[in-house]
């Protein structure tokens, strides 16, 4: 009877789950299959496809284009990932604190995280103008020349840091609250009777139990910085003289603008494996930590 009811069970989990793993498939799974054989091929989304094998990777791997997107990617992640960490953590223990008004505030600096990114990017893009933009305008009346942003390669990618980082603090400051909030109040209150300074309890209690929060928002700021684009396409189109170019962009501009889709398949599989290994080695790291500190 138990057996009749299990399978019961099981046969009705499978009827509800269907419709949403049928829209997986259809929707994820199989172009990220399609995409993994394109890569071994050569297709121009109106002819055949042409089986080159590794041809793609092999050009990706060394063309000097994509190979410079890497580097841009890598150096926003640079200027990005320390930046939004520290920034979302200090956030998160101000709003930790018994502050008046602190709902509100929560409220406010949330608004950027549900914001889309084209109405982010547009706005950034404005504040940014050299000429117009209320950056260097502020910047003018304390007596600094503003820099000449999304239109200098030296200031560009800083530009586009600095925008998603304005985007995704709060997201990542969430993370951290809610991290805070899960160390026992007890853990303060001793180390206040042994004459610790908030300093000293800073670093004692409140990193030491954020590590998992830390690994946690580390990687997926990581992940999703290797996929920055959204920004670029809109603030900059890679430019200018590729500056801000990035792999996502690479990707995008190879396969709908060029109609390489092998080509840009390939370098979509290149990222992926960099992301994996990455994800992977940040992984190991924290293991090794964990047993470490045990």
């Amino acid at each position: 009877m138990d057996a009749v009811v299990d399978r019961r069970k099981y046969i009705a989990l499978a009827v509800l789950l269907l419709p949403s793993l049928i829209g997986m498939f259809t929707f994820v799974m199989l172009p990220v299959l399609s995409s993994l054989v394109l890569s071994f091929a050569e297709w121009d989304l109106i002819g055949e496809l042409r089986w080159i094998g590794l041809d793609n990777y092999v050009t990706a791997l060394s063309d000097p284009t994509v190979l410079g997107a890497l580097g841009h990617t890598l150096l926003f992640i640079a200027g990005y990932l320390p930046a939004v960490v520290a920034l979302a953590l200090g956030l998160a223990l101000l709003l930790n604190r018994r502050l008046k008004g602190r709902v509100v505030f929560r409220a406010v600096y949330f608004v950027p995280v549900v914001t889309s990114w084209v109405a982010v990017s547009l706005i950034w893009k404005w504040l940014l103008n050299p000429q117009y933009g209320l950056i260097n305008y502020g910047l003018a009346l304390i007596g600094i020349k503003g820099p000449g942003w999304l239109f200098d390669p030296s200031w560009a990618m800083a530009g586009i840091v600095l925008t998603s980082i304005w985007k995704d603090v709060g997201f990542v400051a969430v993370i951290y609250l809610a991290g805070l909030q899960d160390i026992p109040e007890n853990l303060y209150e001793a180390a206040s009777l042994d004459g610790a300074t908030p300093w000293q309890r800073f670093w004692t209690i409140t990193l030491p139990m954020l590590a998992p929060t830390t690994f946690f928002v580390t990687t997926i700021s990581l992940i999703s910085s290797f996929q920055v684009f959204d920004q670029v396409w809109i603030m900059t189109g890679g430019g200018p003289a590729g500056a801000t170019s990035v792999m996502v962009e690479q990707i995008y501009k190879n396969a709908f603008s060029y109609y390489k889709m092998g080509y840009a398949s390939a370098i979509s599989w290149v990222l992926f494996a960099l992301i994996f290994i990455v994800t992977l080695a940040q992984n190991f790291a924290q293991r090794r930590l964990d047993r470490t500190d045990g």
